[in-house]
């Protein structure tokens, strides 16, 4: 997918002005987050699950090398072939090489980061392949040539009529009449259209939740039942995978589970788990002919020991997303690339490089929801502060951030004027609340105050209340 990433402010002025984004996202405060506070609530052992879960990603990156070769090593055992792929061109030329060899014409994909991440749809569609994507959202976009704007709920900018507008639209067979007031009647249409492509097609193109060393398995996790029909019925299935997705063993894959659904759409487990392990055998009913996994770096191993090793344990839950009050306010295509939310600010920079990337450290208040709602503790915040401070140290921040920065360290370095200062503003801003407690509009934060109102302060500054302190 080509980046817009550079273009991050114009794409969040664009994102604040658009109604129909706003009246979906106002949907995702009372959704996901509400669903994950009740279902970790009825698991007791939750907290430690996620300790669990983060040795278990801290471990296996530690020994990356290790955990892939094994992987490698039980796949070819069971008659499957690995491809290892440097870069995202590396791994569009492996899948169209298999699906060329296949003579596939029509290719049915579930969703996959992965594939958004390589563009292996417009590369398919160059080269005369017809892609599908199943997943009820990306088959949305794909019908209304728009990347994903979440990573588990890919269409969650688009209000329900303006999918109805997009079927009416693209489905030239629809019926004039047909009701598509209901969510259960725009599934129905699609999924109308999508049988037949699951039958004919020539290859399933998959993504892979988790890949398993010890057995060469890969974990599909769908509510839809998508990925199985993908996977299962063309003869070859090609399962894309970025390195870090590994996990030593089965039992560390349930660990993982019991934390992944909770966490992105507040189940206690998705509607279809399911685990793939090579291509048909003798006796089995169902599965493909062929079974390839091919491996993307993509500068992942780049990441790896330094202050962004963490971001690898990621799990693309979607929690820090959900939790985010910037992405709640912008959605994610205003992020401009692949991924989003809190994720996207650190990962999309280490991907592309900051240059390209460099406004999206800065698209977030620091308010650490992210980093509480992890369940691999990522502490994506301290990588935030990392990505400001090498954009500082580059003077690739924004001006205004640079000139407020140095205001403070000239204030910073005179305690007396700085004391004078802040009691002189916070009192200020308490009289201009006049009581009210928060503010509807201020000046010079009308960007933050056109979304949301502002706490006015309470009390003294800090240092005089620290001065009280006993």
């Amino acid at each position: 997918m080509e980046s817009t990433a550079k273009g991050f402010n114009e794409n969040v002025r664009q994102a604040l002005g658009d109604a129909n984004l706003r009246d979906a996202l106002s949907k995702l405060a009372d959704g996901f987050p509400a669903k994950r506070r009740e279902a970790a609530g009825r698991l007791p052992e939750f907290e430690a699950l996620r300790d669990q879960a983060r040795d278990i990603k801290h471990h296996v990156l530690s020994n990356l090398d290790f955990y892939l070769e094994a992987f490698e090593a039980r796949v070819t055992e069971s008659g499957g072939t690995v491809h290892w792929c440097r870069t995202a061109a590396e791994a569009r030329t492996t899948i169209l090489k298999i699906c060329k060899q296949a003579g596939a014409k029509t290719v049915t994909k579930s969703k996959s980061m992965i594939g958004e991440e390589i563009a292996i749809n417009e590369h398919l569609e160059e080269h005369g392949i017809e892609p599908v994507e199943t997943d009820l959202g990306e088959y949305i976009i794909q019908l209304r040539h728009e990347p994903p704007s979440h990573i588990i709920a890919p269409a969650i900018h688009l209000t329900k009529e303006q999918v109805a507008d997009t079927f009416r639209e693209k489905h030239t067979d629809l019926l004039a009449d047909r009701n598509l007031d209901e969510p259960r009647a725009l599934l129905e249409e699609a999924r109308g259209k999508l049988r037949q492509k699951f039958v004919r097609a020539d290859v399933g193109l998959t993504g892979a939740n988790m890949l398993i060393a010890e057995t060469g398995s890969i974990a599909l996790v769908t509510n839809e039942g998508n990925a199985d029909l993908t996977y299962s019925i063309p003869n070859v299935h090609i399962a894309i995978a970025s390195i870090e997705k590994i996990v030593p063993t089965l039992e560390d894959a349930t660990t993982v589970l019991r934390v992944l659904a909770r966490s992105a759409t507040g189940q206690d487990i998705s509607v279809y788990t399911t685990f793939c392990t090579g291509p048909k055998r003798p006796g089995d009913l169902d599965g493909p002919q062929e079974f390839h996994v091919v491996l993307l770096d993509n500068d992942r191993t780049q990441m790896l020991g330094t202050e962004f090793h963490d971001m690898l344990r990621c799990i693309r839950c979607g929690a820090c997303l959900n939790h985010c009050p910037v992405y709640k306010a912008i959605g994610g295509h205003a992020y401009g690339w692949v991924y989003s939310g809190p994720m996207g600010a650190v990962l999309i920079p280490n991907l592309i490089g900051i240059d390209e990337a460099g406004d999206l450290p800065n698209a977030s208040t620091l308010c650490g929801k992210c980093e509480d709602v992890c369940p691999v503790r990522i502490p994506l915040p301290a990588m935030l502060r990392s990505l400001r401070k090498r954009q500082f140290e580059r003077d690739q921040a924004p001006s205004v951030g640079r000139t407020a920065l140095r205001a403070w360290a000239f204030l910073a370095r005179r305690p007396w004027l700085y004391r004078l200062v802040m009691n002189a503003g916070v009192g200020a801003l308490k009289a201009f609340s006049r009581g009210r407690g928060r503010f509807r509009w201020l000046p010079l934060a009308s960007n933050w105050t056109r979304l949301r109102d502002l706490p006015a302060p309470e009390g003294g500054t800090f240092v005089s209340r620290w001065n009280k302190t006993p």
